[in-house]
């Protein structure tokens, strides 16, 4: 018979204290898995919807944000299965060919528009693994344990998902240069 002293009880956290010390993080990860900039807030509030509706439920034996990781997958993958449904907002600008300098797409700001384009040809067990230990920064054991797989094979993934990036990245610069 195993005696385990009872730890201190986790404490009750309120949703808008996961919000106020998430919410960026959320953010980041819902763009990571591919929601376009304009559809991240309502995502995001889709997010938290379902934090407020299981935040009573959440057991602390993980961290928080290995919870809100996987609730920003599954509200991305179920955003992704409706894009067909979007309306897109249309305005009075047209931009004219040879407008747009190539060069200025994979510069500064815009960088992060080329990765996410790049993330976009992973398939979501790669995205994943890519963007818990490449972009969030959880250690590969961790990043198994999220995505429930041996740890050699989160390493595969992210060998394969590295691969084709480097290739879309190339293949974005070349397409717009």
């Amino acid at each position: 018979m195993t005696s385990s002293k009872p730890g201190p009880p986790p404490v009750a956290l309120d949703v808008a204290e996961v919000f106020q010390a998430e919410g960026p993080y959320v953010v980041r990860a819902l763009r990571y898995f591919g929601v376009p900039e304009r559809d991240v807030p309502d995502v995001c509030q889709e997010v938290f919807v379902v934090v407020h509706r299981k935040l009573a439920e959440f057991e602390h034996r993980a961290a928080i944000r290995t919870w809100l990781f996987r609730i920003c997958q599954r509200a991305a993958s179920d955003y992704r299965k409706r894009a067909h449904v979007r309306r897109e907002v249309t305005t009075g600008e047209v931009i004219e060919r040879g407008q747009v300098d190539g060069r200025a797409v994979v510069d500064g700001a815009d960088a992060r528009a080329v990765l996410n384009r790049a993330l976009q040809t992973l398939d979501e067990d790669k995205r994943t693994v890519f963007v818990l230990f490449e972009v969030e920064g959880f250690s590969m054991k961790e990043v198994a344990s999220i995505v429930g797989c041996p740890l050699q094979t989160a390493y595969s993934r992210l060998h394969a998902a590295r691969r084709i990036l480097c290739e879309a990245v190339v293949g974005l610069r070349e397409g717009v240069a």
